[in-house]
């Protein structure tokens, strides 16, 4: 039976088709028949091509992926459904072991644009890496060298209005010192790793957040206590939820004022989920909600880049750092937002 031959392909979250060499449906997974609302055995037999809104697209990749003229062939096209809107797909054709049998595998076209944009996101990360390493090395040098040539020149004068010039270039020589520790600092600090409750992780940034912040903001909790613990670094992965949740109670001044500011943190297991394009059976959902104006649109694609900030006087480095300790923990912090409901949602893989 191909039910048996094809079983593993029913844990899969993406939409799974066989096709035979009269281009005839020999087995779909338990994802195609929710999005189609159709049984499988009363897809079997059906013409695959005519099940989709563009019939010569995949006619023509099923032709070569029998004739062998690509390892796999990508493409966009709608899934036609009985009774609904057609269903937007990104479609790859492969061949199969067996020379009778075309694999064809249709990805949501939002899945596929998610997926597309963690990408990208990973390939900014490690690009701001290399360039704040290279940057914050480059400024050190030439800062120290200021700095030890204010002081000495302190030194030498006599005036006291000269001397005030002079301790401006001190100051703020400490203040750039200090930005650029602060840049240089998730690279520095070795990964500690030991058993990571992330409750106990929740419950120690809601302490923090509270108390600089006692009125007018509710913490909220909604948590999965089933989830286990996992191999971590406890005290990044403070770090990283106290910088998502300190920005979201900095967004929320007005709502405090008006004294019905709001900030949940939600804890859930998520199965058969892929991120950062590994699929993982089980991992770490951990979101930071808030209730405030949401982020401003002009800074939505660059929000976990360095520098950027949605805030006066915010150095933009908060939600960058947080990014860096998730990462080093093989996960991701993706952010949907809108006036009213913010949500910042933290993925780590589980054992």
């Amino acid at each position: 039976m191909p039910e048996n031959r094809f079983a593993a392909f029913d844990l899969l979250a993406t939409l799974v088709m066989v096709v035979q060499a009269d281009n005839r449906i020999l087995f779909v997974n338990a994802s195609f028949e929710d999005v189609m609302g159709m049984s499988r055995r009363s897809l079997q037999d059906a013409d695959a091509p005519g099940l989709f809104v563009d019939s010569t697209k995949l006619l023509q990749a099923i032709e070569g992926a029998r004739r062998h003229d690509f390892s796999a062939l990508r493409f966009d096209d709608q899934l036609k459904r009985p009774g609904a809107e057609p269903f937007a797909v990104h479609v790859v054709v492969a061949s199969s072991d067996n020379p009778a049998e075309v694999l064809i595998e249709l990805l949501p076209q939002e899945t596929q644009s998610r997926q597309d944009r963690e990408e990208r996101q990973l390939e900014h990360a490690q690009a701001n890496k290399e360039l704040i390493r290279n940057l914050a090395h480059e400024i050190k040098n030439p800062l120290g060298g200021i700095r030890g040539a204010a002081q000495l020149l302190q030194l030498e004068l006599d005036s006291k209005d000269l001397t005030e010039y002079t301790q401006v270039i001190v100051r703020e020589a400490d203040r750039l010192q200090t930005l650029v520790d602060r840049l240089l600092a998730p690279h520095r600090r070795p990964h500690v790793v030991g058993n990571v409750n992330i409750h106990e992780v929740c419950e120690r940034v809601r302490t923090l957040i509270l108390a600089e912040f006692p009125r007018g903001l509710q913490v909220r909790r909604n948590y999965d206590i089933s989830l286990p613990e996992f191999r971590g670094d406890m005290e990044q992965l403070i770090q990283a939820v106290l910088n998502i949740a300190h920005n979201a109670a900095q967004a929320l001044s007005d709502r405090m004022q008006q004294g019905d500011a709001e900030i949940v943190l939600s804890t859930r297991i998520a199965r058969q989920v892929t991120f950062v394009k590994q699929r993982y059976r089980l991992a770490l959902e951990l979101h930071v909600i808030d209730n405030g104006p949401g982020i401003p649109e002009e800074i939505k694609d660059r929000l976990f880049h360095p520098l950027v900030s949605g805030r006066d006087g915010g150095s933009g480095l908060g939600l960058n750092l947080a990014q860096t300790f998730v990462q080093q923990h093989q996960g991701l912090i993706e952010c949907e937002s809108q006036p009213g409901r913010t949500d910042f949602k933290i993925l780590i893989p589980l054992p």
